[in-house]
């Protein structure tokens, strides 16, 4: 998994409703691919980063519009 930010995957050349529509979908869909791929993680995975099962367990059970 690697990890980027909102602000490094915006598409400075859109502008106007439709490309913040589309930042948004892109955004959430994002956010869904990654809890999906944190799910799947190991628990030397998770020990190599410094988080719990309790930690996973909060971030993948947000729905996807929630940050």
């Amino acid at each position: 998994m690697f990890v980027r930010t909102d602000q490094a995957m915006t598409n400075h050349h859109e502008s106007g409703f439709l490309g913040q529509v589309g930042e948004v979908l892109h955004t959430w869909h994002r956010r869904y691919v990654e809890r999906g791929e944190l799910a799947a993680w190991t628990d030397r995975d998770l020990n190599d980063v410094g988080l719990s099962w309790d930690d996973v367990a909060h971030e993948i059970e947000k729905p996807f519009w929630r940050g």
